[in-house]
């Protein structure tokens, strides 16, 4: 009978773990479907399947919304929206979390085993990148997108859910693999962030850098409206942030707008007319008359203008 008991006892603890990392699983399925809805809907807005984004919020950390963030040259990789490989990180997420749960037999015990260590590297590596691009917003974009700060949050709580969830009993192997995988994002992170935001190359002397982001119909429609309006851009062949605006409205859009060169050696220089009307930053925005400097989101410039058309940027 004692023996039973002990039997029973030793089998109901090795139960208990089971049941907890069972618990962690669930949660880290449901975070990382979350996961996949956010960065899968910023990809879609991205590839022009799905229409504008709801998320202006400037009471939200002082956010301006996404559009900025998105359209900005670190809002891509390798020709793709870099929210793709979010989508595709936390899909690797969701399959190692849920797979274990609905299989059976050898095979559920063999991937429940190594499916942790998967769960670490991937999470560790997300709440790495996440961090670089936090950065990235905060001192490169000087701006932020909520969509963008919930998928931070989401990797963090990944991460700190498979540390939980897993049996470690080698902490000094969880540690170095941690501390490497770490080290190996952060640094190509880092690398790829400080590559991305060197200004573009001017493309000769006094010629702006040719605008590479491609326009949709909407983007067209609002530069045409700006122009008809009377509404100015003044910029300086050498600004960054000029070149920025100006990719926010694409190759074709740009070509539409009335921009006006303030630099005295730049192409076409309108330096005197920059000087009377008092421009002193770039780039700088003439709309009904009134000067408003610094990079507009589109939607921004939208409202100022009095646009009606469609705002699907």
């Amino acid at each position: 009978m004692t023996s039973s008991r002990l039997s029973d006892r030793l089998a109901g603890q090795r139960r208990r773990p089971d049941l907890g990392r069972r618990w962690v699983r669930v949660v880290m399925a449901v975070l990382a479907t979350i996961g996949v809805i956010d960065t899968g809907s910023i990809t879609l807005k991205k590839w022009g399947l799905l229409g504008s984004l709801s998320c202006s919020s400037q009471g939200f950390f002082g956010c301006n919304g996404c559009e900025k963030v998105l359209a900005s040259a670190w809002g891509s990789l390798f020709g793709q929206p870099l929210s793709l490989f979010g989508c595709l990180a936390y899909a690797a997420v969701l399959l190692l979390a849920v797979a274990p749960l609905v299989l059976q037999g050898e095979a559920r015990v063999k991937l429940g085993q190594s499916s942790w260590w998967g769960l670490f590297l991937i999470s560790t590596a997300m709440a790495v990148f996440s961090a670089v691009l936090l950065g990235v917003m905060a001192f490169g974009i000087r701006d932020c997108c909520p969509f963008c700060i919930l998928s931070a949050t989401l990797s963090t709580a990944l991460f700190v859910l498979s540390l939980i969830g897993g049996d470690w009993e080698d902490r000094g192997q969880l540690v170095f693999r941690g501390v490497i995988t770490a080290l190996l994002v952060g640094v190509l992170g880092l690398g790829w962030a400080a590559s991305v935001g060197k200004p573009a190359a001017v493309a000769g002397k006094g010629v702006a850098p040719v605008v590479q982001a491609a326009s949709s119909p909407a983007k067209i429609a609002l530069a045409e409206h700006l122009t008809a309006s009377g509404a100015a851009l003044y910029t300086a062949y050498w600004c960054p942030h000029c070149h920025e605006q100006k990719e926010l409205f694409g190759r074709d859009a740009t070509a539409k707008l009335k921009v006006i060169e303030c630099a005295p050696d730049g192409q076409n220089s309108q330096k005197a007319l920059c000087e009377a009307k008092g421009i002193q930053g770039f780039p700088s925005w003439e709309i009904n008359g009134q000067l408003d400097s610094g990079v507009k989101p589109l939607a921004k410039l939208a409202e100022l203008s009095g646009y009606k058309g469609p705002i699907d940027f």
